[in-house]
């Protein structure tokens, strides 16, 4: 499945609890995308998530719907530097 890079803005710090992880898990698998792994900057405003997906609408639909920015979604390829030695 295709991996995508989301960057999110928020407009204020951003707090992530359990609750709002399950929420958002389940708006995920109705929309078929998996979020993988974030990382969060240190201010804690902006956040860069990896999410398999069908396309970068799956995305979107989902952000829409858990009320969550995407400003830029990209399909990315995965390079490791194991795949060099």
């Amino acid at each position: 499945m295709p991996r995508f890079l989301i960057e999110r803005n928020f407009a204020q710090q951003v707090e992530i609890t359990k609750n709002g992880a399950d929420v958002i898990k389940q708006i995920n698998d109705e929309e078929g995308i998996r979020w993988l792994l974030s990382f969060l900057s240190p201010d804690k405003r902006k956040t860069y998530c990896l999410y398999e997906a069908p396309d970068a609408e799956a995305i979107r639909a989902a952000a829409r719907r858990a009320n969550l920015p995407a400003d830029v979604v990209i399909e990315v390829d995965e390079i490791r530097p194991e795949m060099f030695a």
